[in-house]
């Protein structure tokens, strides 16, 4: 995940950023503050990895504050004065938004995020955990938790030692960052954690109080992987 925080001196910009982090998988809402002063502050006591920055503030712009930043978060800058952007990029800023944002730009700016930080399913097995957007908030979830996955529509089924979460992104998407050492794609519609295997019956594998189908098209992989 993408930890964020937002700084805008203009409530409506503020509520609009964080519709759209809200909506993206891959960003976690850190914090939001209304100027470059309290962002200092919220700054000295927490890490993010990339700042929405409103470059017309009262006191401090935008600019002046992220040059004064010893240790520089990644950086989208925002404003309705397109005369700011070389400024901006001089920075070497990831992006610049102009207001009013469109959530498609907003989408293509977060791609430039992802790409200069390098995330690819390379860079999790190093952790053993997963973050996983459900009913509006961030579970930090092990690995050694997930029994399996379900697919729901546009949501997904994430079965638990202890309970279900409701997860807000789709199976490509959630196997991409599941380590393949530990979760198999068994169906369509089911990712089953290898180690919590009890035994295969058929074309179902037992895997805590439940029965996972094996796909046809699937079934050999299993197998080979299981075997």
């Amino acid at each position: 995940m993408i930890r964020c925080l937002i700084v805008d001196d203009e409530p409506l910009s503020r509520q609009v950023l964080k519709g759209f982090v809200s909506d993206h998988p891959d960003l976690e809402l850190a914090g939001e503050c209304k100027d470059a002063l309290e962002a200092m502050s919220f700054l000295e006591k927490h890490g993010v990895d990339l700042l929405f920055l409103d470059i017309n503030m009262p006191k401090l712009s935008g600019v002046n504050f992220y040059k004064s930043l010893q240790n520089k978060p990644e950086v989208i800058f925002t404003t309705a004065y397109s005369e700011f952007a070389v400024e901006g990029f001089e920075l070497n800023a990831i992006d610049y938004l102009m207001k009013p944002i469109a959530f498609e730009r907003f989408i293509k700016a977060i791609q430039k995020v992802k790409d200069r930080l390098g995330q690819n399913n390379s860079s999790i097995p190093n952790q053993d955990y997963i973050m996983l957007k459900a009913d509006k908030k961030m579970y930090r979830t092990p690995f050694e938790d997930i029994l399996f996955c379900e697919a729901l529509g546009d949501y997904v089924k994430v079965h638990l030692s202890d309970k279900v979460l409701i997860v807000t992104t789709t199976m490509k998407k959630l196997l991409t960052e599941l380590p393949e050492q530990i979760f198999l794609r068994t169906h369509k519609s089911y990712i089953i954690n290898k180690t919590k295997v009890e035994y295969i019956e058929g074309n179902q594998i037992k895997i805590g109080e439940s029965m996972v189908s094996i796909g046809q098209s699937y079934r050999d992989e299993v197998l080979k992987a299981l075997g």
